[in-house]
């Protein structure tokens, strides 16, 4: 998807991938089908609230839904993961990842290696 997109045709493409109305993304992030349909035409933009609840109801990320970013989505999994790590105390957070660096650097290194 094109970073040149508005958010208004972003978020039909990401309805119409998910196969929903206008009506059934309302349902989903608790709106009215009337601000969903002046968000597609860009004729009102979406609060920063609305912008969350549009990108987890999608499963992308707020950067990719506002066009800051190509990379659209993280798996659910991978969300459910980071909110918990954010709740976790400092020291828990930094042996968390220092254990993902380390995984990470391995993966890095495997991949130098191939090619």
């Amino acid at each position: 998807m094109s970073n040149e997109l508005s958010i208004g045709s972003r978020i039909i493409i990401l309805r119409k991938e998910k196969n929903w109305s206008q009506v059934e993304l309302a349902k989903q992030i608790n709106a009215s089908r009337e601000i969903i349909s002046r968000y597609e035409r860009n004729e009102s933009q979406p609060s920063i609230d609305m912008i969350v609840k549009m990108a987890n109801a999608f499963d992308v990320t707020v950067d990719f839904l506002l066009g800051q970013s190509e990379n659209a989505a993280l798996d659910k999994d991978t969300i459910e993961r980071i909110n918990d790590i954010q709740k976790m105390d400092s020291s828990t957070k930094n042996v968390l990842f220092n254990v993902i660096d380390t995984y990470i650097q391995n993966f890095k290194t495997k991949q130098a290696f191939a090619k």
